[in-house]
């Protein structure tokens, strides 16, 4: 394996393969994933004899309880290194697929709920993306905007692929091939091509040359700093960023799940609101790599402040929608407001906290922003049972961003203790 990766990388930074095995895991998350899940909900409540309360309240639930089993899962994740985690994970998500395909009942389909948010939408993709901070520095927002296509991908492909596997095969079986599809794809790629960090090839982040000849140590002690857990929730940049996606994450997932009620109730038809849905999709496959861009090139808080000013936009428009014109301002800015959230999701970590300990941090960042996406849709299902009308909570919901954009702009900087760390490695 070291031969072969170094026989590429004579040739291009191996990095890259690193890229395009991360975006594949970020693609073989599909089964844990509200898109794939939203085929399947009809299906199984027909099934199961259940009300589409009692599926969606399982799934709300089981979404909050996988949330806080991220931390422990960052921490084994800095003790074994991410080939073993995407292999161990891998191999579960394979097996949760085809045990949810068994659901008898409502325990059942909740502990299958939990597993696969859990393991695919939870472990994987926190894996992932800590893989791609290792293996990239300058570079780290463009690549981790490259691995984010591959959620976009399954987006496109997960959703047709079940209903052709529910109309050929039954929704039962088709959770086993989607298991089956799991290890074939992600298994082989990882037990051939992956390497934890490129300091364990001999190389650099980014492609600079080599560890062993480098004059330049920076990049090399860069794997060698990073704040604990305990120090990261010591500081107010970690309260300050969770802050903020936990908003995003809440808020998004909320845009989601009511976007055809949103919009049917202030005026748009049914096909013309599901005509929104491809534009929001084509604008984020757009975005991703340029916020990338602009979080490599440009002050992180400034970047960060304007993924919530998109935020803000993605909520009002929303609310002051009534015809297509309307609709399509509304699904441009929340297709950009997917592109900054998932970015941003894998970036702010490493950039506030070194590598040394990234997986123990992000996976408890991870946790709050999936306790955000857990709770996200309920505002907005309250406000409507009460007032029958959306357009006043999404104004009152925008506060929120708006708050949060402030504190970001005027009090988010890197912790001292971090840069301490960064200028003595250095001076070493």
């Amino acid at each position: 394996m070291k031969s072969l990766a170094l026989s590429i990388n004579r040739r291009f930074f191996y990095g890259w393969v690193i890229l395009a095995v991360a975006a594949l895991g970020i693609f073989v998350s599909g089964p844990g994933q509200s898109h794939t899940f939203s085929v399947f909900l009809v299906h199984i409540q027909a099934d199961l004899g259940l009300s589409a309360t009692t599926v969606s309240s399982a799934y709300a639930f089981a979404t909050l309880v996988a949330a806080f089993g991220l931390p422990w899962m960052g921490r084994l994740l800095d003790r074994i290194g991410p080939r073993r985690m995407l292999l161990g994970v891998s191999l579960l998500l394979g097996l949760a697929c085809a045990a949810f395909g068994a659901a008898a009942g409502f325990l059942w389909l909740a502990v299958g709920f939990a597993a696969l948010r859990f393991l695919g939408q939870g472990s994987l993709m926190l894996t992932s993306s800590n893989m791609i901070s290792h293996w990239f520095d300058r570079k780290r927002g463009f690549a981790l905007g490259l691995m984010a296509m591959g959620f976009s991908a399954s987006m496109a492909v997960h959703p047709p692929l079940s209903q052709w596997l529910i109309d050929t095969v039954g929704w039962r079986e088709a959770w086993v091939w989607l298991g089956v599809s799991t290890w074939v794809l992600m298994m082989p790629p990882v037990l051939f091509l992956v390497h934890n960090r490129p300091e364990d090839l001999g190389l650099l982040p980014d492609g600079d040359g080599t560890a062993a000849s480098s004059e330049d140590t920076t990049a090399t002690a860069a794997a060698e700093t990073g704040l604990t857990l305990r120090e990261a929730l010591a500081t107010s940049t970690f309260w300050i960023l969770c802050a903020g996606l936990f908003g995003m994450s809440m808020l998004v997932t909320s845009l989601h799940f009511f976007q055809v009620s949103i919009l049917t109730t202030q005026g748009l038809g049914e096909a013309a609101a599901a005509r929104i849905f491809p534009i929001s999709a084509l604008v984020m496959i757009i975005a991703i790599p340029l916020v990338g861009r602009a979080l490599d090139r440009f002050p992180t808080k400034r970047v960060f402040t304007f993924g919530l000013v998109v935020m803000i936009t993605s909520l009002t428009s929303a609310s002051q929608v009534h015809d297509l014109p309307t609709a399509i301002i509304y699904a441009v800015a929340f297709g950009l407001n997917n592109g900054c959230t998932m970015t941003f999701f894998g970036y702010v970590w490493p950039r506030y906290f070194g590598r040394k300990h990234l997986g123990a941090i992000q996976g408890t960042g991870q946790m709050i922003a999936v306790t955000g996406a857990s709770i996200g849709p309920i505002p907005l299902a309250i406000a409507f049972d009460l007032l029958g009308s959306y357009s006043e909570t999404l104004l009152a919901l925008a506060l929120y961003p708006a708050s949060c954009a402030i504190i970001a702009l005027l009090f988010l900087k890197t912790p001292a203790r971090l840069l301490a760390q960064q200028q003595s490695a250095e001076l070493e």
